[in-house]
């Protein structure tokens, strides 16, 4: 009798982050069902949003002159569009085309620019503040990787992560895509390997506890030159 032969395990082939992301608005993944472009509860509950767009505004009022802020990851605006006023000039980039397009339309605001862009591959826009809110999260160790690379030029980045509440294992790996590390126990920590990121100063300014889900909404500031 001829030993049976065990079955070829395929490895999972992730989709592009592209099509992840517009499969995420296109199934309403974030969102309820009658919500069209809805970037889920981190971007709409009031104990989340409203201290943070409180102490971002404070951050923003701080400068001299209003700076140009780059929102990688802008999802539905619906927090930027909060922040608009404090800025000369605020670039919202997405990865999703019908989402962009529809923030152009929706949002009628002078000194705002809504851009299509892959921030893992294509250029960055220039500005003096990057902001990347609950972006990280969703990527790959490599497309962070990929994006890090690009901000030597900002003065200050903002970062926001979902992590888990308690000690965890940084930055476990994960196909990009609708959902995060916290399912792994991890998050995001860009001090630590295999990111190493370089900085100035940190400061942590806000630590919110997620509504519906397990962690805490971090928020950090990092001065880069």
């Amino acid at each position: 009798m001829k030993d049976k032969k065990e079955p070829i395990k395929r490895s999972k082939k992730p989709w592009p982050t592209k099509d992840a992301m517009e499969q995420v608005y296109d199934q309403n993944l974030w969102g309820e069902n009658d919500t069209l472009f809805y970037s889920g509860i981190g971007s709409h509950h009031p104990d989340i949003i409203e201290p943070y767009i409180t102490r971002i505004s404070s951050f923003l009022s701080s400068f001299e002159e209003p700076p140009r802020v780059c929102d990688l990851g802008c999802g539905d605006f619906n927090v930027g569009k909060d922040l608009v006023k404090y800025t000369s000039t605020y670039i919202a980039a997405d990865i999703v085309e019908s989402l962009i397009v529809y923030n152009s339309q929706k949002f009628d605001l002078e000194n705002v620019e809504f851009r299509c862009l892959d921030i893992a591959t294509d250029p960055l826009p220039s500005g003096d503040i990057v902001i990347l809110r609950q972006v990280f999260q969703h990527l790959s160790n490599a497309e962070i990787k990929s994006i890090l690379k690009k901000l030597n030029d900002f003065k200050y980045l903002i970062l926001t992560e979902h992590i888990p509440q308690e000690n965890f294992e940084s930055n476990l790996d994960i196909i990009s895509g609708q959902g995060t590390r916290l399912k792994k126990k991890s998050g995001i920590d860009l001090t630590t390997a295999p990111f190493n990121f370089q900085f100035i100063e940190k400061q942590t300014v806000l630590s919110l506890p997620a509504k519906d889900h397990m962690g805490i909404i971090e928020t950090s500031i990092f001065r880069l030159k």
